[in-house]
């Protein structure tokens, strides 16, 4: 399969600026839910990432993870019959035992970075708390299409920890950005920019190569 140049550059400078501890800003379809995430690499939540998101982005600040590493944690989805309309998968909420009240941009930060800690173990978090993890579907964006998936093929494809925090943007009036305003953002922030499509055509692209 072949792929574009201009798809595969958005998709690199998205890594880059991953693993160099940036944000970067995903739009999904526009016959799906139309919205677009900032995104971050969990090791690099930082308070001034988090901070940028829940001041610029104004959405839940949610922590999508792999199957793997959620069973690592013990994270029980917060519902059993899931009901959403796009099948989003939320565990309960967390919080890090060394934070306070958990909801302050460096305390997210701290439960954010530590759920890909090495010695990480459940016992190291409060239930329920102030990051919301949410569990990614094996096969990622070429399965469910997705901000949660996205998230996490990101990571793995800048050779991260499959966790990551994302977070809905929403205008001044408290609308949901769109296609249009969402490129007016990136380019105001500098933050690259790029769609769910272009990360499944270069995830297809590259296993594709892999067969030869």
């Amino acid at each position: 399969m072949s792929i574009n140049a201009k798809i595969t550059n958005h998709v690199k400078m998205a890594l880059k600026a991953l693993k160099e501890q940036k944000i970067v800003l995903v739009a999904d379809d526009v016959d799906r839910e139309n919205e677009g995430d900032l995104i971050c690499a969990a090791q690099f939540a930082t308070t001034e990432n988090v901070n940028f998101m829940a001041k610029y982005a104004r959405g839940l600040i949610c922590l999508p993870m792999d199957q793997l590493l959620a069973k690592r944690l013990c994270l029980p989805l917060m519902v059993q019959d899931n009901i959403d309309n796009y099948q989003t998968a939320f565990t309960v909420s967390i919080d890090h035992i060394n934070t306070t009240t958990g909801i302050s941009a460096s305390e997210r930060g701290l439960t954010a970075r530590m759920c890909v800690a090495d010695h990480v173990s459940p016992q190291d978090f409060r239930r329920p708390g102030h990051m919301f993890p949410l569990i990614a579907k094996d096969g990622g964006v070429l399965v469910r299409n997705g901000h949660t998936e996205a998230t996490v093929d990101l990571m793995k494809l800048a050779g991260l920890k499959p966790c990551g925090l994302c977070c809905e943007i929403m205008t001044d009036n408290g609308e949901m950005m769109r296609r249009n305003e969402l490129k007016v953002f990136a380019d105001k922030y500098q933050i690259p920019y790029l769609t769910i499509s272009q990360i499944q055509d270069y995830r297809k692209a590259k296993e594709e190569l892999k067969k030869f």
